[in-house]
């Protein structure tokens, strides 16, 4: 990770990165699809995780 990214992200970022609409990135943090954490009322979603899931997903993807 370079020193300048974020280590958290908010819902709207997150949606950007996975080119999804921000009702459908809710949807999957609702249904724990996206990991996150709540602070007050923000909704946070760690990059490392993110990072990480995608990385899985994308492992398992070329495994089939």
């Amino acid at each position: 990770m370079k020193n300048d990214e974020k280590k958290v992200l908010t819902v709207e970022e997150t949606a950007r990165i996975l080119r999804l609409g921000r009702a459908a990135a809710y949807a999957a943090i609702a249904s724990g699809d996206i990991p996150s954490i709540r602070i007050g009322r923000r909704i946070l979603v760690s990059r490392t995780v993110l990072e990480n899931m995608l990385s899985e997903s994308n492992k398992r993807s070329n495994n089939n």
